[in-house]
């Protein structure tokens, strides 16, 4: 083998040329990663909306069959008020807003 002599100017080329590549493979990492997580945000988005939209179809579809074909009182509140609690619920919880007083510590003490 032969002998390897490298200047003290070659040597901070290399470690120059290492730390660059390092940056650039750190920094697509980077990118891909916030890529990979705003589609998953998107993907959320969609499923929750999908979800919905079928829930509520689901819902629309029983109280109108309640409704065309159904002869009780009692069955039409049932079938009206029933998703009525839930979507008041829902929107109450989403509505709400609370808050904690005292400040917490270390330690998780107040």
């Amino acid at each position: 083998m032969g002998n390897v002599s490298l200047t003290p100017v070659q040597i901070l080329a290399g470690v120059g040329v290492l730390c660059v590549l390092l940056f650039v493979w750190r920094s697509a990492a980077r990118r891909a990663r916030a890529a990979a997580d705003a589609a998953r945000t998107g993907a959320r988005f969609a499923s929750l909306a999908g979800r919905v939209l079928f829930n509520a179809a689901l819902i629309v579809a029983v109280q109108w069959v309640a409704i065309t074909y159904g002869r009780g009182i009692g069955l039409l509140l049932v079938v009206l008020g029933v998703p009525a609690l839930f979507a008041s619920y829902a929107i109450t919880r989403a509505l709400t807003v609370t808050m904690e007083d005292t400040p917490r510590r270390r330690g998780g003490r107040r």
